[in-house]
């Protein structure tokens, strides 16, 4: 099936996989990497545990109860084994004999229908980094392995993503403590795009090796200018300060590094040697194991509160080393825009896919906040009330998440970064708008519900209710449908809130459909500042906004 030519850059809402057969064609994309929602340091349960609720001998937890063995994992099993590539069958069913149907199982499934789709849209010289933690990392290698061939595996990355912490003194546990991610690193061939990065040399190694120092203090070693395999090398042999050797240089070549000050001799008779200086050097070469990129801190400038939040700096150290600007960059797990935002930072061009309608709305925050005047297509979200009512249809939270997202409400309730919607306890609210109004910066709320279907004054009458108790400065009621005259007249009697900035007067409670805020309406509030944590803005060094056609 042909598949429609997309812009970049974009963001999809939707199923990765579905998007990735549907708009991705063959060979088109530069660099993939991705960071799937499975994380054995949160939410744990049991993954190698029978559906039938049976226990199996090997246990292992890992990430919230995303993947189950149901009815969509067999499909995509029996898709894999009878219509995927041959060696891909023949692994999955061998997997499944060894680790049963279990969720483990399940995760496995979804990741290597996947991770096919992966392979085949990376280009010949295109590189794949797949972030995960020790929970899976050996089975995702065995399937990595199987679909881009164990030649084209190049590292195992280790992250140390946290210091020494006492996870194993919590309860009756054996491990030692987890203090690293793995990411692993394929290549689609040998002509894969590499750009050599290297780190600083650490305070010992210079303070060992550079110990010499010039006038105008610049830092030093010396070298060994001789010809190693003397004249089977083709090394010329000659007298240079009185010292006969065979040499790395010709005579006339060692002549004129000695008139620059190059070549020294420390002591008559001694065999002469040249200076490196460190100033000169590029430092270490990027090795596999990355403990200089710190995690994203509680204070850190860039965090955002979103649960599996990565460093951009790490970000930027992976597309830095497999993408040149303007090569396409894919995050099919995108979550709050790391990838996607390093990627236009450096000027690459992105593709970005999530699953949840509240990773997309931070993701376009993220950039509009980073890059200012930046222009993306989002594909997936509704843009007409037909859409938003089949979404509300199909699921209610997701909805409400996107409605949330068009007047800029942080959620509340749901669990974000998930994608199961589970709600908790919301006390009547789903949504928050943090704003200053004051000179004391002390932080206001707006509170905001919002209704699929079967509103009524009641509701209105609730959410005054909520914003009294909750000493909220105003309410916002979204709804699906037209408010009905007594939902109006309700609004109306709770008054008004009075800016103490700007003097001005705005209803206490507010009423806005979907349909008006497709059309451009929004809340009437004293501060447009965002509830969601900006984001640092960044000027990009061509100054141009990347937008071209991925065929």
């Amino acid at each position: 099936m042909p598949r429609r030519p997309i812009i970049a850059n974009t963001l999809f809402y939707g199923d990765n996989l579905d998007i990735l057969r549907e708009y991705l064609a063959d060979e088109s994309v530069d660099l993939v990497y991705l960071d799937p929602p499975f994380n054995s340091s949160r939410a744990y349960n049991v993954l190698f545990r029978d559906e039938s609720g049976k226990d199996s001998e090997a246990q292992i937890v890992a990430f919230e109860d995303t993947w189950h063995w149901n009815q969509q994992a067999e499909y995509t099993y029996r898709e894999l084994v009878t219509q995927g590539p041959e060696r891909v069958g023949q692994m999955i069913g061998a997997l499944r004999q060894f680790v049963g149907a279990n969720q483990m199982m399940a995760y496995l499934v979804m990741m290597a229908a996947r991770l096919v789709e992966l392979h085949r849209v990376l280009k010949p010289t295109g590189s794949l980094y797949l972030h995960c933690d020790s929970t899976a990392s050996h089975y995702l290698k065995i399937i990595l392995d199987t679909i881009f061939g164990p030649i084209n595996y190049r590292n195992e990355i280790v992250w140390k993503r946290t210091s020494a912490h006492s996870d194993r003194a919590q309860g009756n546990v054996v491990h030692m403590g987890r203090i690293h991610d793995i990411i692993l690193f394929y290549t689609k061939t040998d002509e894969a795009r590499r750009q050599e990065l290297y780190q600083p040399y650490s305070e010992n190694y210079t303070d060992d090796f550079y110990r010499h120092r010039d006038q105008d203090g610049r830092r030093y070693r010396l070298g060994d200018i001789t010809g190693p395999g003397g004249a089977a090398k083709g090394n010329p042999q000659y007298e240079f300060l009185g010292v006969t050797r065979y040499w790395r240089y010709s005579k006339a070549r060692m002549q004129e590094l000695y008139e620059q000050g190059r070549i020294v001799q420390s002591k008559p008779g001694s065999v002469p040697a040249y200076k490196r200086y460190l100033d000169e050097m590029p430092g270490v070469p990027l090795q596999d194991l990355w403990d200089d990129i710190a995690p994203i801190g509680a204070q850190a400038s860039e965090r955002l509160g979103y649960p599996t939040q990565k460093p951009l700096a790490l970000l930027e150290r992976i597309i830095q080393a497999s993408s040149n600007p303007g090569d396409v960059v894919l995050d099919p797990f995108c979550g709050c825009g790391t990838a996607v935002a390093a990627a236009q930072k450096l000027g690459r061009r992105w593709i970005g896919i999530d699953i949840t309608h509240l990773s997309i709305t931070l993701q376009k925050y993220r950039l509009e906040e980073m890059f200012p005047g930046i222009q993306f297509k989002v594909i997936g979200e509704p843009e007409d009330l037909g859409a938003a009512q089949q979404l509300a249809k199909d699921d209610r939270y997701q909805f409400q998440w996107w409605a949330l997202s068009l007047i800029r409400a942080r959620p509340l309730g749901g669990q974000e970064g998930s994608k199961t919607g589970k709600k908790g306890s919301d006390r009547g609210i789903d949504g928050v708008i943090t704003f200053i109004d004051e000179a004391n910066a002390k932080p206001k709320r707006i509170l905001v519900q919002v209704k699929s279907g079967h509103v009524k004054s009641g509701d209105v009458r609730d959410l005054r209710g909520t914003v009294e108790r909750e000493c909220a400065a105003m309410g916002v009621f979204i709804t699906l449908e037209v408010p009905s005259r007594d939902m109006v007249t309700e609004a109306v009697s709770a008054g008004y809130y009075r800016s103490p900035f700007t003097q001005r007067e705005y209803p206490r409670i507010q009423l806005l459909t979907i349909a008006e805020l497709l059309h451009g309406a929004t809340i009437k509030m004293p501060d447009e500042f965002g509830t969601f944590r900006q984001a640092q803005r960044i000027r990009q060094s061509d100054g141009e906004q990347l937008g071209l056609d991925v065929t």
